[in-house]
């Protein structure tokens, strides 16, 4: 097999923070690649600079044995390379149809008409089909990342850049991402997918490079090199004791806490809550819903049932049509965000980049969004004392950022992630934690501690309430788990039951329904 795309020795310096370190790395036409590492180990500014976001300090790339340094993601597109971001690009208040156009250069005219056969080969070659009509901002987050799949092979390229692109799907949708990424390579194509997920990399992957600390920790062809042993090349570890911190993430060996349904009046009750889409179709059906203290509730069910929605009520960021949202005895239906805050609700939104963080903003701004008043001193900002604060909560979250005033948006989606719980974690007086997919984009290590502070949160008499997409993962941290289908909730399923995975695998289609 030819080398597609040749890295040497390339760095990437910002500032006094070296990113990327004398990486060498190879990948080959015909083969899916695969790039790991913890979270802010630098796969993504590796992306980047393959894909011409940002400009190597050190180092050279060849493709297709010529020299290649892109000035821009378009000058990289017009080589043959697309990159579908762990960040999405699509314009929200546009369609699917209109991005698509707009990204393919042929938004006006006859040409226009020559969209459709080239989705129609897409959906044909690869399993991939997206709602042209669907305005972007209305899409689920697992349609917008299909979305941005099909725009980048629209592209026809050579070689396609996937940045943690399953982190947002359901386990259908990542059977099928599998699929395409198999598709491409045995064109003769090369793929280079970032992924967090070992069980992905078994399945797809010819080769693998793992990266930490911004340098190549080691790899290989996978039929020389063993997933346990990437696993080691990943945390620093030695083989034999990375087991426990992959069975602390996978939930073995946890102990369940006994909780008595009726040992206490529920913390927040939903009752009735329906929300009406614009042409009449339920996206939230009459939902009836309680949490108790110190009992961690799951909902599981495939992208789009209407979980989302949920959340976005739970949150304030949409208003039901009918129903009502109770704290206890306090009606929070029509209640605004800052004031769930305060009376002791928490949400961590599923979308953290575009509903849960102010990415031009620091880490310390971030951390305190919601309180920043208890850091005012004679009408200023006491950064001194805010950034004290957020020192303590990022070493206690091991959130790996050079300083509380890094900007959020220099931060991986991984530590991102962390900032977010971490703020939502610390609210005084939590009462209530509405997680929505708390460990997306998330190393195994920090899935592991992540889970651990769920517990923990549950342990001191918290009410959680988890939304996944990864049911074995509910199934190890929650008492029990719900499902989401066609916006109602079907359960419960209590999950230290025997039968509890497969109990909810057929709520989630709908066999039981």
């Amino acid at each position: 097999m030819t080398t597609l795309l040749r890295l040497s020795d390339l760095g990437k310096r910002y500032g006094p923070v070296e990113a990327l370190h004398g990486v060498d790395l190879q990948v080959r036409a015909g083969t899916v690649h695969c790039v790991l590492g913890e979270n802010g180990a630098g796969k993504s500014t590796l992306c980047n600079l393959v894909n011409g976001g940002v400009r190597p300090s050190s180092g050279s790339m060849t493709l297709k044995d010529r020299p290649y340094r892109p000035s821009s993601p378009a000058d990289a597109l017009s080589s043959g390379v697309a990159m579908v971001h762990q960040h999405f690009s699509l314009i929200p208040t546009l369609t699917v149809q209109e991005n698509l156009l707009l990204a393919s250069g042929r938004f006006f005219g006859r040409r226009s008409a020559r969209l459709g056969p080239r989705l129609e080969r897409i959906r044909d070659e690869f399993g991939l089909s997206v709602a042209l009509n669907a305005r972007v901002a209305d899409l689920p987050v697992g349609g917008r990342q299909k979305a941005e799949i099909v725009k980048a092979l629209l592209t026809d390229p050579d070689l396609i850049l996937l940045d943690e692109p399953t982190g947002v799907l359901d386990g259908a949708e990542i059977d099928a991402l599998i699929g395409v990424c198999q598709a491409i390579a045995a064109s003769g194509r090369g793929v280079v997918l970032v992924t967090h997920k070992l069980g992905e990399v078994s399945r797809v992957a010819d080769e693998a490079t793992v990266l930490r600390h911004g340098t190549v920790a080691g790899g290989g062809r996978l039929s020389e090199v063993a997933v346990a042993e990437l696993l080691s090349l990943m945390l620093g570890q030695k083989p034999e004791d990375v087991s426990s911190v992959a069975a602390a993430a996978a939930g073995a060996g946890v102990t369940r806490r006994s909780v008595t349904r009726t040992a206490a009046e529920p913390v927040l009750s939903v009752r009735d809550l329906s929300v009406t889409a614009a042409d009449g179709s339920k996206l939230v059906d009459g939902v009836q819903l309680d949490l108790l203290p110190g009992r961690i509730t799951g909902i599981a069910g495939v992208e789009g049932n209407g979980q989302s929605e949920l959340v976005r009520v739970l949150s304030g960021a949409l208003r039901p049509t009918s129903g009502s949202v109770k704290l206890k005895t306090l009606d929070l239906t029509d209640a605004p965000p800052a004031l769930r805050t305060a009376h002791g609700l928490g949400v961590v939104p599923e979308d953290r980049h575009h509903e849960g963080m102010v990415a031009d903003l620091s880490v310390a701004e971030n951390l305190f969004l919601s309180r920043l008043g208890d850091f005012r001193r004679y009408g200023l900002l006491d950064r001194k004392t805010l950034e004290a604060a957020a020192a303590q909560l990022i070493e206690t979250y091991d959130v790996r950022v050079p300083g509380p005033r890094t900007p959020m948006k220099s931060l991986s989606g991984g530590n991102q992630q962390k900032v977010v719980l971490a703020r939502e974690l610390s609210i005084e007086g939590l009462q209530v934690l509405v997680a929505a997919q708390p460990t997306r984009g998330l190393d195994v290590g920090a899935v592991a501690a992540v889970l651990e502070r769920l517990r923990e949160a549950a342990g001191r008499g918290v009410a959680v309430l988890v939304v996944s997409s990864e049911v074995d993962e509910l199934l190890t941290l929650c008492d029990q788990v719900l499902v989401s289908y066609r916006g109602r909730l079907l359960g419960p399923v209590e999950a230290g039951t025997p039968s509890a995975e497969a109990e909810i695998g057929a709520l989630m289609t709908g066999t039981t329904a």
